[in-house]
């Protein structure tokens, strides 16, 4: 299994933008699926992006698509989340996962958070 840290979170005012890292050792992301997801309190986890590999198009929730963009630099093992247009409701705790690439779709992979690794979480607040 892969051991994931997240960094980048942190408090922005709505409109603002932010980027998420995700960084990875333990193994190379080259044959990995990856995720992100995020918990705000008294809510369920929600998964929000989600990638296969570089020749498939990444899974957006419908609450992120259009303003979140998901990434990895495999030479880096680090994997990204930019975040753009940031609402009060965007407010969080982000989690990054990975997981050996199989045969499911980025979309199972976000709806089902079939994922083996995760990272530990970083806050994310959206407020004045």
């Amino acid at each position: 299994q892969l051991r994931l840290v997240e960094s980048g979170g942190g408090l922005v005012q709505p409109g603002g933008s932010l980027r998420l890292s995700c960084a990875a050792s333990g193994g190379s992301l080259d044959f990995y699926a990856i995720g992100w997801f995020r918990q705000a309190p008294g809510k369920e986890r929600e998964g929000i992006a989600c990638m296969r590999d570089m020749s498939t198009p990444p899974h957006y929730a419908d609450s992120v698509r259009g303003r979140f963009t998901i990434s990895k630099d495999d030479a880096k093992s680090t994997v990204y989340l930019q975040m753009n247009g940031l609402r009060s409701e965007d407010t969080a705790t982000y989690y990054c996962a990975a997981d050996t690439l199989s045969w499911y779709s980025a979309r199972d992979y976000c709806i089902k958070g079939l994922f083996a690794s995760w990272g530990q979480g970083t806050q994310v607040t959206v407020s004045f």
